[in-house]
C-alpha cells in the first residue's frame, strides 16, 4: 500500500472523517473545460463535430455530407455507394467488410 493510502486508512479509523472532508473540499470543483474558455468565448463555438456516420456506435466510417458524400465503392467488395472520400483517403472499407475481416471469417 502506498503512504496516503495508509495515511488516509488511518484517519478513517481513528475518526477523523471531518479532516478528510475538509481536505477534498479544499480544492473547489471545476469542470473540466471551464479552463479553456474566457468568459467572452462561445462554448458552442467548441462543440465537438460528429464527423462519424453511426456516431457511439461500431464504424468508423465518416458522415456523409454535401462535401462529403457517400458515392465511392467500397475497395474490398467492390459494392457502390459505400464510403465518402474521406472514408478512401483513411484507408477503410465498408462496415460489412470490417465486421467480416474483424470476426476472422
Amino acid at each position: 500500500m502506498s503512504g496516503d493510502y495508509r495515511r488516509l486508512i488511518r484517519m478513517l479509523r481513528t475518526g477523523k472523517a471531518k479532516e478528510i472532508k475538509d481536505r477534498m473540499n479544499a480544492y473547489p470543483y471545476e469542470p473540466y473545460d471551464d479552463h479553456l474558455f474566457s468568459e467572452d468565448e462561445d462554448r458552442e463555438d467548441f462543440e465537438p463535430r460528429m464527423e462519424f456516420a453511426e456516431p457511439g456506435g461500431n464504424s468508423a466510417l465518416r458522415a456523409e455530407t454535401s462535401s462529403n458524400p457517400r458515392n465511392l465503392p467500397c475497395p474490398t467488395c467492390d459494392a457502390p455507394n459505400r464510403l465518402t472520400p474521406k472514408d478512401v483517403d483513411l484507408g477503410y472499407q465498408c462496415n460489412a467488410c470490417a465486421d467480416q475481416q474483424e470476426s476472422g471469417c
